[in-house]
């Protein structure tokens, strides 16, 4: 293991409040000057809630904006190299594996993405084996870990699965955020004698706890307690209820310790009560500031402590022994892979196949729902005449298949969304590029998913409703409502990405297509909207849709307008609509149709590509 230090770490983020036009940003501390030394074993981050516990595991683990950071991490006292996310180990607070994957196939695919191609197809499936019995998880290694739809392992065993994928690159450092959240106490007391356990093998493992019961709290080997960012105690775990001691708080006997640094913490204890009874009268008035009060006063007597000044000792040989070797300007964070893009591409476009394959929730039911809606069009317009109705049963029907299209395709949200948590710490943790997740979606969840619907939907309705039964003619409608529907989802994605609720990105889009129907050409004669609203057709899906199917599938060479009580030809009526009854007019709008696609496309990359990454 590594030994990691810290020195002089400040932190602080910016707060807006407020209006647009009176909006204030207050500079928030969360961390203030924090030193410290942390040796290979179990080395706990305590504290209460807010109290920074979070914050300082990310900088420690360097995954903390930059901004607003100022101190320096030491790892074996060199700095941390830039790629340090990459190699080290971090657990998040919440579970992010794949649902309906298997315990071993999580771990296979951390493998053959996290270890170097060097290392052979063999070699990688022995690591997965050995991690699988060190976590004690080969009951349940062919178990699907579960999702909210499919039964999967337990609590402690997901938590497992979330550890053996950080530890197969053997990280020289494991960091986990609240590793008990969400588990009762024996699993949590499980989980922390298994971290025990690698610890002793030489690993340096950093976490945070909020509340530890005592036989976890008895586990730890070094102890960091904080509160509203500053440190109150730094070093050995066993000697933190002497230290508190000798600054006048004793620990009642079969007291919890960890409750009992909280209740100091919090001002609420009986030995806080004593010594305020003790020194000082307790002013009435000011019961707010007993919290930061008391923790000033902490925090004041473990900056006069020995143990402070032998943590700057200890320091500052760090600091001595790295010596000559240079000081590195402030380097970027940067990201590194362990294989290429196209073994990326593989293992993550198998992953969503796989997904899709397992979750038929979500697959099968899409197909249902098309195979019934075309079926229910196909009776409502079935076998349309050459009559006065003709016209407008064929518009219509015509309209309602491109709208159908659009709005099905809203269901692309999800994808992002729903998995953003997991792409986010995936990303960073140098499993895989942007461009290789992002392809990756498009062949494994986009191809099948909006292809298929598509194809079912025009095989059961061109028939059912009798357009022309020419095959040309049917392969160009299919076409359309594969482009209408490839451009719709593209849009949708291009909204969601880098979105945070799945509402929100739903009510954009509803919104987006609500006016993109009103200048689809049905609802509106184009030609007869004003010159300044007139640019916005260009902008409407169904519109491009609308017009190649009714190229595609055209009214009758002699037919009654529904409108108007004289006869006029389909061609009539296409021109009256701002329709040309030329070859290229059918091919300019599929054109139209798939640069919208490209356009929308780029969009969500680049939206993907920067988006905030750091917590």
């Amino acid at each position: 293991g590594s030994v990691v230090s810290f020195h002089n770490i400040q932190y602080s983020v910016k707060q807006s409040s407020g209006f647009l036009c009176k909006r204030k940003t207050v500079e928030k501390k969360i961390l203030h000057d924090v030193n410290g030394i942390m040796k290979p074993g179990l080395n706990a981050i305590l504290g209460p809630t807010g109290s920074g516990k979070s914050s300082l595991l990310d900088v420690l683990a360097a995954r903390k904006d930059p901004a607003g950071l100022s101190g320096e991490v030491l790892i074996d006292g060199i700095p941390q190299p830039p790629n340090f996310k990459c190699i080290s180990g971090y657990v998040v607070q919440d579970d992010v594996v794949m649902g309906t994957m298997t315990v071993r196939e999580n771990l296979q695919f951390s493998a053959a993405l996290r270890l170097p191609s060097s290392i052979s197809i063999k070699e990688k499936e022995e690591r997965v084996t050995q991690i699988i019995n060190e976590l004690g998880l080969s009951k349940v290694a062919d178990a699907k870990v579960g999702t909210e739809l499919i039964r999967g392992v337990s609590g402690g065993e997901r938590k497992r699965t979330n550890i053996g994928m950080e530890l197969i690159t053997e990280p020289p450092v494991l960091f986990l955020d609240e590793p008990t959240t969400g588990l009762d106490a024996s699993t949590a007391n499980a989980v922390l004698i298994l971290l025990k356990k690698l610890s002793r093998r030489g690993r340096t493992i950093i976490f945070s706890i909020h509340q530890p019961r005592y036989s976890i709290f008895k586990l730890f080997d070094s102890l960091t307690l904080l509160a509203s960012g500053k440190v109150l105690y730094h070093g050995p775990a066993k000697h933190a209820l002497e230290y508190f001691s000798s600054i006048g708080y004793e620990c009642e006997p079969f007291n919890n310790p960890a409750d009992f640094f909280l209740d100091v913490i919090n001002g609420d204890s009986t030995a806080v009560a004593a010594s305020k009874e003790d020194h000082r009268p307790v002013d009435t008035g000011k019961e707010d500031n007993v919290e930061s009060s008391v923790v000033d006063v902490l925090h004041q007597k473990y900056l006069n402590s020995s143990l402070y000044q032998s943590t700057k000792e200890a320091l500052g040989k760090v600091e001595l022994g790295r010596g000559s070797k240079q000081r590195l300007s402030k380097q970027e964070h940067e990201i590194t892979y362990a294989n290429g893009f196209l073994t990326q591409l593989y293992w993550v476009s198998k992953r969503s196949l796989k997904n899709l394959i397992r979750n038929p929730q979500a697959s099968i039911a899409q197909i249902a729902v098309t195979v019934i809606l075309a079926l229910v069009v196909g009776a409502i317009f079935f076998g349309v005449k050459l009559d006065r109705s003709g016209i407008q049963n064929r518009v219509g029907s015509l309209f309602f298949v491109t709208t159908n299209q659009c709005f099905s395709s809203v269901s692309a949200i999800e994808l992002f969304i729903r998995d953003k948590k997991l792409f986010v710490h995936q990303y960073t943790s140098g499993y895989y590029r942007v461009s290789a997740y992002f392809l990756a979606l498009m062949i494994g969840d986009l191809l099948p998913m909006r292809t298929a619907p598509a194809i079912i939907f025009s095989c059961i309705s061109y028939w059912m409703i009798g357009y022309q039964a020419v095959a040309g003619r049917f392969f160009f409608f299919m076409l359309t409502l594969i482009l209408v529907s490839y451009t719709a989802t593209a849009m949708s994605l291009a909204i969601s990405a880098g979105m945070d609720v799945v509402a929100v990105a739903n009510l954009l889009i509803t919104i987006c297509f609500v006016l993109m129907l009103i200048f689809s050409g049905l609802l509106v004669n184009l030609p007869s909207v004003m010159g300044w609203l007139n640019w916005l057709k260009y902008f409407s899906i169904p519109r491009y849709g609308l017009t190649v199917s009714r190229k595609c599938a055209p009214l009758s060479n002699m037919n009654l307008c529904p409108m108007l009580f004289c006869r006029c030809s389909g061609e009539a009526y296409l021109c009256s609509q701002g329709i040309a009854p030329t070859s290229w007019a059918m091919w300019e709008n599929i054109v139209a149709l798939f640069c919208m696609t490209v356009i929308f496309l780029i969009i969500a990359y680049a939206k993907l590509r920067f988006m905030r990454k750091f917590t």
